[in-house]
């Protein structure tokens, strides 16, 4: 009710100000970057409530309505024109050589600013400003390939919405039957791991006893899920997701289950990438259940694999025999797994080579290849179980060969891990993982010396 009260109140005063930029004549209608970069500027420069509400109002309605070009050029305009005041920085930095207090740190900090900092957080006062902004950036983001230059105002703008969504502003939801369809039908859209076919397939999914499903949201997008996770309640820990997804399965009576499983998670808004929500999602949501059902022992991931294929097939360093290489060659039969002696020989191979993407490859930046594993061991979980033939579909067979991993998060090594592997690059596996890359490790000298 105090959103709406704020929305409403907001809308005001930008229609206000509409009306008087019409008296004005500052509108003229017409929608090249020009006219945009025009009203920015104005934007930066006023200092009234109402008209400046409605200038962001404006800004932001013209540049819905450029066209891609015209906004790749306004964005090279923000990059070009709207960046820190070089002279006020110069004089800063030479205030702060003379003095070096507190506060000619803190001038020296302001003057470095860029003026599109400034901007974007005017272009938020509009109404919906903060959503459209999210927009602006997914667009962004659809434009830097190729544009390297644009990385200056990506960084601006990932800095201003991290400060905006940070944890302190988000709120956990229950997503059920009773949640309004609007949201529901958001849920089927956004799920990008398992993908939910209809309402039926989503009424399994959130509505029997033993299952669950949260989101995060946030005050300025009050009925748009920012991340969703979707939690299984099991007796033991799975290593297959079609038993979890059947349309046919039985309910697990609640006072059994001793395992939670979060079997998808899903970011919902491209204009939010690279602001993290998921470690704080499953740490919270991993309190709700424990609150809820203190008989629960597990909380275990069962995710994809989706790199792996794609590892397998291009790098350099795959250590691979030939009489290996073709035995793989058996993967592009869609139904290689139902061969019995086929799918032993394959496995025999695949997954010690799974344990080694997993614990030793890496990019040539030096991180983990898999953003999966990155996403989980930097949250202070541990690499569990490699699971053989765990996603039997299309999608699960092309991108790793049908594998699927557990990843355990214990809470009392949570921090131990996390610290580990942020800080020393230390990766938390169980005692199976590991000695699935002793074998890798036999099999590489044996390779060798034959």
């Amino acid at each position: 009710m105090n959103n709406a009260f704020f929305s409403d109140l907001l809308a005001s005063i930008s229609e206000r100000g509409r009306t008087l930029l019409r008296r004005a004549g500052s509108s003229n209608g017409k929608q090249d970057t020009s006219d945009l970069v025009e009203l920015c500027e104005a934007l930066l420069s006023g200092r009234g409530e109402a008209s400046g509400t409605a200038m962001a109002r404006e800004v932001l309605d013209r540049y819905h309505h450029l066209d891609d070009a015209s906004r790749l050029s306004f964005f090279e305009t923000l990059v070009r024109n709207y960046g820190p005041d070089r002279q006020r920085i110069a004089q800063a930095i030479e205030t702060w050589r003379a003095q070096s207090t507190d506060e000619d740190a803190s001038d020296l900090h302001f003057a470095s600013e860029p003026r599109r900092q400034e901007l974007i957080r005017r272009l938020n006062r509009a109404p919906s400003g903060t959503s459209e902004l999210v927009s602006m950036r997914a667009d962004l983001l659809d434009l830097t390939n190729g544009h390297k230059d644009l990385a200056a105002l990506d960084r601006d703008m990932v800095h201003l919405l991290g400060s905006w969504f940070n944890r302190g502003f988000l709120v956990l939801r229950r997503i059920d039957w009773s949640t309004p369809a609007n949201i529901l039908e958001k849920i089927i859209r956004y799920e990008a791991v398992h993908e939910i076919r209809d309402w039926n397939d989503l009424r399994r999914r959130i509505d029997p006893v033993d299952r669950r499903c949260y989101a995060f949201f946030h005050p300025a997008l009050v009925d748009e899920p920012l991340i969703f996770v979707e939690v299984a309640l099991t007796e033991s820990i799975p290593g297959a997701i079609a038993p979890l997804l059947a349309e046919d399965r039985k309910p697990v009576p609640i006072e059994r289950a001793r395992t939670a499983v979060f079997y998808s998670i899903s970011n919902t808004q491209r204009g939010l990438g690279g602001i993290s929500f998921g470690s704080f999602l499953i740490k919270q949501v991993v309190e709700e259940l424990r609150r809820e059902l203190p008989k629960l022992e597990n909380f275990v991931t069962l995710s994809p694999v989706p790199g792996f294929m794609q590892w397998l097939k291009q790098a350099s360093d795959v250590p691979l025999s030939e009489e290996d290489r073709a035995l793989l060659d058996h993967l592009d039969r869609p139904d290689w797994f139902r061969n019995a002696e086929l799918a032993a020989q394959l496995r025999s191979v695949l997954e010690p080579l799974a344990a080694y993407y997993f614990l030793k490859a890496r990019t040539p930046k030096g991180r983990l290849i898999d953003s999966v594993a990155r996403f989980h061991l930097g949250n202070g979980a541990r690499l569990e179980r490699i699971d053989w033939l765990g996603d039997l579909s299309p999608k699960g067979l092309r991108e790793s060969a049908g594998l699927m991993v557990n990843y355990l998060y214990r809470l009392e090594d949570i921090e131990k891990n996390h610290e580990a592997y942020a800080n020393q690059g230390e990766i938390a596996a169980s005692s199976a993982v590991k000695k699935l890359l002793k074998n890798e490790g036999r099999r590489l000298l044996d390779m060798r010396l034959s």
